[in-house]
């Protein structure tokens, strides 16, 4: 068996060492060849031997390197050779042997193949037809496919162009979707495909457009729509407003039947219908707004939600602001409830598209433009009310901005600064409305004839009489009626309450809930300033018969109980109970009015009384005898003081006729004692003095008399009257006149007496003592104690000045 070398040995034999250099060659060379017998058995780059060979002008030794390498290569192939002839040659032998085996092989197949062609030729035609026909059913599905995607297709356009025809456009894009998603990319022709990316945004944009001018028609109704709205939510909001009103004047009623304790009162509990306010009409449930809510879902359909919610806040904005224009061609009083409603109409719009228009507009969006229109409104309102000058624009405006508040509150607007200007202009309205009250005052004193008022129908003496509650009965009286009053009363009556009815007006629904107190002191000033000065200018200026001044004096009684009506008509309607207003009360605001009639009346009864009392020129000083039946001028003021009372207490109360008639009383007894006081009367006798007394007497009697009319207490008040000439008489009549020094008795009898007229009447009553005393005792010696005692008093008060 031959040997076979192993890879180890071949290996080793591969490897060159220095030791197979020749010995004659010296170290470097060896060197050298050993290096380049090692790269080229390794098969490493021989290039930089080369370059170091030449570089050193030695290239023959490399060659000679080169060819000693060759040659021990050579060698060792020839020893491999003759190591392993003998397996080459087994090979080829065998290879010989296999191309037999392959020729028989070759043959075999041959005929294997020929038999194959044979039967595999009729399968193959089959096949063949069979992957054509697969190939066309293939075809067919897909071509089948293709048309059922199209008929889809065209199902989807002709929907779609349905939708568009019937205005159905949330449909027709909901189709325009599906065809884009689902079958442009699938579709088969090119054409239909190129088509529909052409169509598809034009017909978007045709929904758009069409939307949009729908919407833009919506916002120019919208604008008539928000004016209707605000006027209907502040009519209702008023005829609320009236029911309350007219529940408060019922309970009112009821109050005032509580307060007179009428026995026969029933109250019944009625049943109020169902406020309308709440009706969907002024609500905004009965706006239309479709065309929005179907603008803003195309769009949200169309993805371009918010650009059109900054189209429709930029355009409601626009609107608005176009809103706030006031127009100088048309006064506000008329242009300002269309002004305020249509701002109204604009919010309670919006406050129902915030609610339904899912989010469409923002909350914080509407209270922006609503801080907006407020501040545009009280400007507005500051600048229109500065213009105004008179009282009833002012109430007319301000009700309508109370109304607007009523009716925004309930939508959740904050109205305060509206209100707040209100009530920055309560002063104003209140100078106005006094300023109109004044002058209708003064018409109406004007136009008073000072004659009693005749009623003849019941109605009359409702409105004139009942109506401010100046009956001095609750019996209805007899028709005609002649009131006590002239037509001057009911028509002041009638000026104050629509002052009071006026300022509650304003001062109501005005944010301020306790207002009773301004209501008062306008009032106050309505009474105390402008109807008790128009009154007392009356008075001055006007009267000068004593009828006009009775019936001036009989009208005061009467306004000082229509004075308590009014507080209590202000406080009912400023909601304050009526024990408070009792409780308060307030003494009479037209005390220098009433004065002043009575003043005048005491002063032309005195004038009267003095054209009697000069008749006392006529009166016999020195007289010898007393007259029993009292002079002449104390019977003529007699017959004129009864004439006059049984006139005057047709008209006057018996408070007012005792204070005119006290006052004249006293007139009298000044001119009795200024007549005994005065340069005329020079001396008298005790008998004149006596007839003095009668006359005195018989005034006292009269005021007696009164006692009917009078309590006791004012018929003493009466009589009191003439203290001072009764007081004259009695001292001058007395047996011991100096008990006059003694001031127990002074202070007791002789009050009112002032001792320096004391002394000079006193001294005409010592200067005829002669004939005066000559009654009381002879003309001897002896001296008339009452003389003495006289004379006595008469130094001592001489001392005492």
């Amino acid at each position: 068996m031959a040997y076979t070398p192993t890879m180890s040995s071949i290996k080793s034999r591969r490897k060159v060492t220095p030791a197979a250099a020749a010995d004659n060659v010296d170290s470097a060379e060896k060197l050298d060849q050993l290096l380049l017998s090692s790269a080229i058995s390794n098969g490493e780059d021989v290039g930089p031997f080369v370059r170091k060979a030449f570089a050193s002008g030695k290239p023959e030794t490399l060659l000679l390197h080169l060819r000693h390498f060759s040659r021990s290569k050579e060698s060792e192939i020839e020893e491999v050779c003759r190591a392993h002839y003998r397996d080459f040659i087994q090979a080829v032998d065998d290879l010989r042997s296999l191309l037999s085996d392959v020729d028989s092989l070759k043959s075999s197949l041959s005929e294997s193949n020929a038999k194959l062609q044979a039967v595999g030729l009729p399968l193959l035609t089959s096949l063949d037809a069979f992957v054509e026909a697969r190939n066309v059913c293939r075809n067919v599905n897909l071509a089948l496919q293709s048309v059922r995607s199209c008929v889809r297709l065209m199902e989807l356009c002709s929907r779609s162009n349905y939708h568009l025809s019937r205005g159905n456009f949330y449909m027709a894009l909901k189709c325009l979707d599906t065809i884009e998603c689902v079958f442009l990319d699938k579709t088969p022709s090119s054409t239909i495909k190129r088509m529909l990316e052409k169509k598809i945004p034009e017909i978007r944009w045709y929904i758009e457009r069409k939307v949009m001018k729908d919407f833009n028609d919506w916002l120019v109704e919208i604008r008539v729509v928000c004016r209707n709205l605000g006027q209907l939510a502040i009519g209702q909001a008023s005829s609320a407003r009236q029911r309350e009103e007219d529940l408060r004047i019922k309970q009112r009623q009821a109050e005032e039947q509580s307060r007179l304790s009428l026995s026969d009162c029933v109250y019944a509990l009625e049943e109020e219908d169902e406020d309308p306010v709440g009706d969907d009409s002024s609500n905004g449930e009965g706006v239309d707004l479709t065309p929005l809510y179907r603008a803003y879902h195309i769009h949200q359909t169309l993805g371009v939600e918010d650009r059109f919610k900054r189209y429709y806040f930029e355009n409601r904005k626009l609107q608005l602001t176009s809103d706030f224009q006031v127009s100088s061609m048309t006064p506000f009083l008329e242009s300002h409830q269309t002004f305020f409603a249509q701002i109204a109409g604009f919010f309670i719009v919006e406050d129902r598209v915030v609610r339904t228009g899912g989010g469409l507009i923002s909350k914080l969006e509407v209270e922006n433009l609503w801080e907006t229109a407020v501040s545009k409104m009280c400007s507005v309102l500051e600048d229109q009310f500065s213009r105004m000058q008179t009282a009833n624009h002012l109430l007319l405006i301000k009700d309508y901005v109370s109304l607007l508040g009523v009716t925004l509150r309930r939508y959740g607007y904050l109205v305060d600064p509206l209100l707040d200007v209100l009530s920055k202009h309560r002063d104003k309205y209140h100078e106005l409305l006094l300023s109109d009250c004044r002058k209708q005052i003064t018409e109406a004193l004007s136009a008073d004839k000072f004659d009693q008022m005749l009623m003849k129908k019941e109605y009359e003496y409702s409105m004139n009489v009942l109506s401010f509650q100046i009956q001095t009965s609750d019996i209805t009286p007899a028709f005609p009626y002649v009131a006590p009053f002239s037509s001057t009363v009911p028509d002041c009556c009638r000026i104050v309450r629509s002052f009071i009815e006026d300022s509650v007006s304003f001062m109501s629904y005005g944010g301020q809930l306790d207002f009773f107190e301004v209501v008062k002191k306008y009032l106050d000033r309505l009474l105390s300033e402008d109807l008790d000065g128009a009154l007392v200018k009356l008075i001055n200026t006007s009267i000068s018969a004593v009828s006009h001044a009775m019936q001036v004096a009989a009208n005061m009684a009467v306004m000082e109980r229509a004075c308590d009506f009014f507080f209590r008509h202000a406080a009912q309607l400023s909601g304050i109970p009526l024990r408070m207003v009792e409780r308060g009360r307030r003494q009479f605001p037209l005390c220098k009015a009433r004065d002043a009639a009575e003043d005048i009346l005491s002063g032309l009864l005195k004038q009267k009384v003095n054209g009697f009392m000069m008749l006392m020129e006529h009166v016999n000083w020195m007289a010898d005898e007393t007259l029993q039946n009292g002079n002449e001028y104390v019977n003529e003021v007699i017959i004129y003081l009864e004439t006059l009372v049984s006139t005057a207490q047709q008209i006057l109360p018996p408070k007012v006729l005792k204070r005119v008639i006290q006052d004249v009383l006293s007139h009298i007894s000044e001119k009795i004692v200024g007549a005994l006081l005065g340069d005329t009367v020079k001396r008298f006798t005790v008998n004149a003095i006596m007839s003095i007394d009668v006359d005195i007497r018989i005034l006292e009697s009269f005021a007696d008399n009164q006692a009917p009319l009078l309590s006791e207490e004012d018929t003493n008040q009466l009589k009191s009257a003439l203290a001072e000439s009764r007081q004259l008489v009695n001292l001058l009549l007395s047996n011991n006149p100096e008990t006059f020094l003694n001031p127990v008795i002074r202070e007791r009898s002789y009050n009112n007496l002032d001792y320096r007229k004391v002394v000079i009447i006193s001294e005409k009553l010592r200067d005829s003592s002669e004939r005066l005393f000559g009654t009381f005792g002879s003309r001897g010696s002896r001296q008339n104690p009452k003389k003495k005692s006289l004379d006595l008093l008469i130094k001592r008060l001489k001392d005492m000045a």
